[in-house]
């Protein structure tokens, strides 16, 4: 081959992988700072709306909901059993801590998709209030608070922490976070091979769309059909639901998750270490690009995967490599 044409060649090569690896990474909008609205005292913005939204729907106080959440799951980020899935020692679970028989009696389906899910906030917060408000509140409301949680200890801290929100100053002007961290990591990303590159191509443009449990593209997404869209975008059929593609992948060690692979969590109701409900796809440097709940900030975007209710992690093309061919 001539000295030229071999020079040619070597660039074009270039230029396919380089656009592969670029194609991966955010666009200026993603990256740019996201507005999450006027802050108060650390409640995370997505929460405060539910709260203030239900206070309106139930006429219950918000700060009293924003210090029931507080008190129960710091606002859905506490890593106790039962916030995320499964029940603590007495069964309640959610962000804000409802037994079954309390959930099937007030449980609400706060954003309409279907579902009354106590461990979604968009459902739980405005259970709560339900809940007080039949218990009496908000012109009874220590026997209110004493009915969702019998211990006067408990009443006197949901009132106290009430209290410093509502007397909190807060301010008009949207605040701005910081870029994501996905930006300078997906920038970074080097699938191993264009199979994966695409995939993972095809679940980052997807960010900041809406998730809708049962949706299937291309406007929204739930957790598995993106995952599943994402194959297909390269070619690849795996099973629609995160319960029939726990099972398809290979398995792999946690520790040995790589891009292109698919990691599951004990999350939602009915799941369990052996039925995960929700699944992620991992872009690589331990973290996962998800569709995660109709309330979250962004509903579809990149976080990491390593948390307590990982369940495992499986790897579809290792199945089809050894023999199951599901190309499309």
């Amino acid at each position: 081959m001539p000295v030229i044409a071999l020079i040619i060649a070597v660039v074009l090569l270039a230029v396919v992988f380089i656009g592969a690896i670029t194609s991966l990474a955010p666009t200026s909008d993603a990256c740019a700072p996201q507005a999450m609205g006027p802050p108060v005292a650390g409640i995370p913005a997505n929460y405060l709306a539910l709260y203030r939204k239900a206070a309106a729907d139930y006429g219950i106080p918000w700060e009293i909901l924003a210090a029931i959440g507080s008190v129960e799951s710091d606002h859905g980020r506490s890593t106790a059993p039962g916030v995320r899935s499964g029940a603590n020692h007495a069964g309640a679970g959610g962000p804000m801590q409802f037994l079954p028989a309390t959930w099937t009696a007030f449980g609400v389906d706060g954003n309409h998709d279907g579902r009354k899910d106590r461990y979604d906030p968009a459902d739980a917060i405005p259970a709560a209030a339900n809940y007080l408000r039949h218990n009496g509140a908000p012109t009874k409301m220590r026997t209110a608070l004493f009915a969702y949680n019998h211990s006067n200890t408990y009443v006197d801290n949901v009132l106290s922490r009430a209290h410093k929100y509502k007397t909190t100053p807060t301010t008009n002007t949207p605040t701005e976070t910081s870029p994501p961290a996905e930006c300078a990591e997906a920038a970074a990303i080097t699938a191993p091979n264009e199979t994966i590159a695409k995939i993972i191509a095809f679940a980052m443009a997807q960010r900041g769309k809406p998730y809708v449990f049962g949706a299937t593209g291309p406007n929204a997404w739930d957790c598995s059909s993106l995952v599943q869209a994402a194959y297909k975008a390269a070619g690849i059929t795996i099973p629609r639901t995160t319960f029939t593609q726990w099972p398809f992948g290979v398995r792999v060690p946690n520790n040995q998750a790589q891009p292109g692979d698919l990691v599951f969590f004990n999350s939602g109701p009915g799941t369990s270490t052996n039925r995960p409900g929700h699944v992620g796809l991992v872009i690589g440097h331990g973290r996962m690009i998800a569709a995660r709940c109709s309330t979250c900030r962004p509903a579809i975007g990149v976080e990491p995967y390593n948390r307590p209710d990982w369940t495992g992690t499986t790897r579809p093309l290792l199945r089809i490599s050894q023999g199951h061919n599901n190309h499309t």
